[in-house]
Formats: structure tokens, C-alpha cells, sequence
């Protein structure tokens, strides 16, 4: 059984990509607003129809990181507090961030909605099955 401790590394791997399309999402606005491709107000409400495409991918993927990643914080913090992590766990973990990592990057360059649902379908699949494995080991 591993080190409780490491299930913290795959949570804080995946607020890095968060805070890293935050970043983007600040960088790419700023370029828009300073090219005169939008205005601020166009902010201001969601993304208008002015802002370019790939600031709007970028806002789109950094609210992704927001909703079903919220499900892999709480797994980990509980297997952490449970101290119920087991390599199954803590792999299935970095498979998570690893799939999460690969939509990111789909879908903020070629954006091929086949290739980012598979990615996404993936990270899916393996949190039900991190879910799952917990509630198994919890009733045991």
C-alpha cells in the first residue's frame, strides 16, 4: 500500500493544468482586447460572438476544469482522509489527470470533437471506477 500522502501529487498535477488555462484564458483576452478583436465588454456577460475562437476554447476548457474535476478533489480527499489509498487508487489517479491533460490539449488546439470525447469519455469512465472502488473497500 502506498503512502497516503500521494494522492495529494495527481490533485495538485490537475490544479496546475487549471491555474495553466486560467493563465491562458488571461493571456489570450488581453491579446484580443489589445488587438482590438473584442472589447472589454465583451467579457462581461460570457463570450460574445467578437471574441476570437480560441480565446473562447480556452474559457470553454477552463470551466471544464471547474465541473467534473470537482468529483476527482473529493475521491482523493477522501481516500487521503480514509487513508484507503492503494495503488489502484492513486494509478487510476494519474490516469485521470493524464486523460484531463489530453482533452485540455484537444480541445484548445485541433479541437476534433471525436478525439476530446474520447479523452473526456475516458477521464469519466476511470473517476466512476475510482468512485466505485472506494465504496467496494468502504463496505468491505
Amino acid at each position: 500500500m502506498p503512502n497516503t500522502v500521494l494522492i495529494l501529487w495527481p490533485m495538485g498535477a490537475l490544479a496546475a493544468l487549471t491555474f495553466a488555462m486560467l493563465l491562458a484564458m488571461l493571456i489570450t483576452r488581453i491579446g484580443a482586447v489589445r488587438s482590438r478583436q473584442a472589447s472589454p465588454r465583451d467579457f462581461a456577460l460570457g463570450d460574445t460572438e467578437r471574441v476570437p475562437r480560441h480565446c473562447r476554447l480556452i474559457n470553454r476548457n477552463y470551466s471544464s476544469l471547474l465541473e467534473l474535476p470537482v468529483l476527482f478533489y473529493v475521491i482523493c480527499v477522501l481516500l487521503f482522509v480514509t487513508r484507503t489509498v492503494n495503488d489502484a487508487q492513486l494509478m487510476l489517479a494519474w490516469a485521470f489527470v493524464a486523460f484531463r491533460i489530453l482533452h485540455s490539449l484537444i480541445h484548445v488546439t485541433i479541437n476534433h470533437i471525436l478525439f476530446r470525447l474520447l479523452a473526456f469519455g475516458a477521464a469519466v469512465t476511470v473517476l466512476g471506477v475510482m468512485w466505485v472502488l472506494f465504496f467496494v473497500r468502504l463496505a468491505a
